[in-house]
């Protein structure tokens, strides 16, 4: 609520400047963040780029990503072409088709891609998938690589334990420089997927696939709604821009109501056969209000970036996307970043309930 708040003061006063505490939030065509004194950045656009140094954790996505300023915590990065040029002193975890590594990283390595460059040292694992990999650095830790082609560079060095995933095990030529032959471990490239759960936690292809298309998703809907009712989802956007306090109440009883509702025909006996059917209500309503939520959110970031209120379909495909994007990186933060989703899906929800039942029922008039 108070995000939503502070979102629709500052892109009235600030025009595309969008900060919430020490943390900084950008959303457009063109990025470039080059403030100082920020915490954490959320950075999202086509061409997204930020050269100052800052405190916490960096997350950005768009086409082409850049980040060459100090990050004093971790760093996410997903893009067509994502460059790390800056000092990193947590991890990093980075996603695209071409991913190159230039500054220091003084934690772990996650990362994946068509083609991996890694130029600068890292400090702790390196889990590395990609088509054609460049490794010209020291390892400090253990490495898990699975690709196509490997070229190990002069200034290439593992020094913990080398897990090669290779098509046919022994097939892949590894310099003693890089690491002897005793600490190299070969597995069938089949094993990755099994295997890399002790190396890394997750398929983070598969996190990012999942990710992307839950954005993907978002958006889509979000234009099918835009299509069939666009004043409908006008009003919507506008009732949780204006007051998204009491609109977010309207939310919570909309979805404590549904909820309940199945345990209380639960309750006749006969109707314990309907509760399945409550909850996938319940669901389902989510889901919308968390459309219609992640539309109005988009639009504002794209109006503090200086974009125009959305008028077409593609239009408001846009800013549904862009607003799953941004709250999908701010969700990854511990705690905080789930409240902040169930904010956006309980502000949708109460969008979607007050534009759906009688005035009376809500106390609210509809937009």
């Amino acid at each position: 609520m108070s995000v939503f708040l502070a979102t629709t003061a500052l892109a009235e006063e600030n025009g595309d400047r969008l900060a919430i505490g020490g943390d900084a939030f950008r959303a457009g065509r063109s990025v470039s963040f080059a403030q100082e004194g920020r915490t954490d950045l959320f950075l999202a656009g086509e061409q997204v780029t930020a050269t100052t140094d800052i405190a916490g954790t960096a997350h950005m996505a768009g086409r082409w990503v850049t980040l060459s300023g100090a990050v004093g915590g971790n760093a996410y990065m997903a893009g067509q072409d994502v460059t790390l040029d800056g000092r990193v002193a947590g991890n990093a975890t980075l996603f695209g088709q071409k991913v190159t590594v230039r500054g220091p990283v003084a934690g772990n390595l996650r990362a994946s891609g068509s083609e991996l460059r890694i130029e600068e040292a890292i400090g702790g694992y390196a889990l590395l998938a990609g088509e054609r990999v460049t490794l010209n650095s020291v390892v400090s830790g253990d490495m898990a690589l699975t690709a196509r082609d490997v070229d190990f560079g002069p200034g290439a060095r593992v020094d913990g334990t080398l897990m090669l995933y290779e098509n046919t095990p022994g097939q892949l030529t590894v310099p003693a420089s890089v690491a002897p032959e005793a600490r190299i471990e070969r597995h069938p490239a089949a094993d990755w997927s099994r295997d890399r759960g002790h190396h890394g936690g997750h398929s983070w292809r598969g996190v990012l696939g999942g990710f992307l298309f839950g954005v993907l998703l978002v958006a889509g809907v979000a234009a099918l709604i835009a299509a069939l009712l666009p004043e409908a989802l006008a009003a919507m956007r506008r009732r949780i821009l204006d007051r998204p306090g009491r609109t977010f109440g309207a939310g919570f009883l909309a979805l404590s109501a549904l909820s309940g509702a199945g345990l209380v025909v639960a309750l006749t006996g006969i109707g314990i056969l309907l509760t399945p059917a409550f909850f996938l209500l319940a669901v389902l309503a989510g889901f919308l209000g968390y459309v219609v939520g992640a539309y109005a959110f988009g639009v504002a970031l794209l109006s503090a970036a200086g974009r125009a209120l959305p008028d077409s379909i593609g239009d408001r495909a846009l800013a549904a996307g862009v607003g799953a994007l941004v709250a999908g990186v701010i969700g990854l933060v511990p705690f905080l970043g789930w409240l902040f989703v169930l904010l956006v899906l309980l502000t949708g929800l109460g969008a979607l309930a007050i534009r759906l039942l009688p005035d009376h029922m809500l106390g609210a008039p509809r937009y």
